[in-house]
């Protein structure tokens, strides 16, 4: 089972996204890995839905953790996140969001050989496409993690 490494929260966060994904978000805090490093929510300027920009959140700190900070030979793609699961926490005026999410990927040399092996035998005779499937299904990883959002300034 892989494990990956915290992301550290040495530099303000929304610098962090602003340098790793040219973005700019109303964000504070820390990558939310528990309640005390919890990723604050400044504004919500564009009034998206909360699990949107949760979503976001997650989707940036799992590309971080399993792709962008790794050696070449290391790293993850096709990296898809799915909520699993959500409580709200409220403390000292604060209102939290606790979300479990999935988190699946590939190892990116995998997923290569795997889409041009797709691309070259589909269609084809001999081209066992439940196999390709199965055998993709068994190179993928699953994980399940939690992240920690402050949202008390957005509700």
């Amino acid at each position: 089972m892989s494990t990956f490494k915290q992301i550290p929260s040495s530099e303000p966060i929304a610098e962090v996204i602003k340098s790793a994904f040219d973005t700019i978000l109303p964000v504070e805090g820390a990558w939310g890995y528990n309640k005390d490093e919890a990723t604050i929510f400044n504004d919500n300027p564009q009034k998206l839905p909360i699990e949107q920009l949760e979503h976001m959140l997650i989707s940036m700190r799992a590309y971080l953790e399993m792709n962008m900070t790794l050696p070449k030979e290391a790293r993850y793609g096709s990296i898809n996140v799915n909520e699993k699961a959500r409580e709200t926490e409220t403390e000292d005026q604060h209102i939290y969001h606790k979300v479990v999410y999935e988190i699946s990927a590939m190892k990116e040399e995998d997923y290569e050989r795997f889409i041009e092996a797709y691309k070259e035998g589909y269609g084809k005779e001999g081209f066992d496409v439940d196999a390709h499937f199965k055998q993709r299904k068994e190179a993928t990883l699953l994980r399940t993690v939690t992240y920690w959002f402050d949202v008390s300034k957005i509700l």
